[in-house]
């Protein structure tokens, strides 16, 4: 007796989604390929594509952004609301061999008290060295932004309320199954975070990858992991205390988060 047609089809469309759940499930793994890829993508999504935006210090905010996913570096003494990403990227960096120079493997804190300090030291031999390291090191960047992916769906499932915990897992692996999904997931969760720190909400809502996971609805993974990062950063903005004047990013993120197919 012969399966019918549809079935068949379902059952592999079903074997292949299990497969790439359980390989994902067993780490992140990108090949060079897929590494140097993904590392461009963020590149020009947070710095232009441009050496010169790998050290950038926004206006408005009380931190360096550093590297293809502007990764948030703090001036000594200081901490902020937003999680602090530079110093475990250095880390990471030490760790695969990069070699730095004493200024940045034995900082305790960015060098620079302020912005104005920053721009002032803009052309300076520290931050040239730096730019030229962050340029030669984006595969490895790209490497660190997945490690952070791969810690992140065992915090958003210990922070979800419990009757959305099936949801976000379920969602979460929605969109890391589908051929492309690797990117976005990495892109969000370096580019607003994992939505899990109470200090990264506005009137209690936050903005990282948990939410727009709770916020996806059914159909297509992608389109609507697109969807609901839209809806969840233009909340965000609403949100925002006005002085920040977040209003001002909201087009340049809808943009990036277009991206995502």
């Amino acid at each position: 007796m012969h399966r019918p047609r549809t079935t068949f089809a379902l059952s592999v469309c079903v074997l292949c989604l299990l497969l790439r759940v359980s390989a994902f499930s067993q780490g992140v793994h990108l090949s060079d390929a897929q590494a140097d890829k993904i590392g461009r993508r963020l590149w020009q999504n947070e710095c232009g594509g441009t050496v010169s935006g790998l050290t950038s210090w926004n206006s408005g905010e009380n931190f360096a952004s550093l590297g293809i996913g502007h990764f948030i570096w703090y001036p000594v003494g200081q901490s902020g609301p937003f999680e602090e990403s530079f110093p475990p990227l250095l880390a990471y960096l030490k760790e695969s061999g990069v070699r730095l120079p004493a200024w940045l493997a034995d900082s305790h804190g960015c060098p620079w008290p302020n912005r104005s300090a920053f721009l002032a030291d803009l052309q300076s031999a520290r931050l040239q060295e730096l730019r030229t390291i962050l340029a030669n090191a984006v595969p490895l960047q790209a490497r660190f932004a997945a490690n952070r992916l791969e810690a992140a769906l065992p915090k958003m499932l210990a922070s979800a309320p419990a009757g959305e915990q099936a949801k976000v897992r379920q969602n979460f692996y929605r969109v890391a199954a589908t051929s492309s999904g690797m990117y976005p997931l990495v892109d969000y969760v370096n580019f607003k975070g994992e939505g899990t720190s109470p200090t990264e909400r506005y009137h209690g809502e936050g903005w990282g990858l948990l939410q727009v996971l709770e916020a996806m609805n059914e159909g297509p993974a992608v389109e609507q992991f697109r969807t609901a990062a839209a809806q969840v950063l233009t909340r965000r903005v609403h949100n925002a205390p006005p002085e920040r004047h977040e209003e001002r990013w909201l087009a340049g993120w809808l943009s990036r988060v277009r991206s995502y197919e």
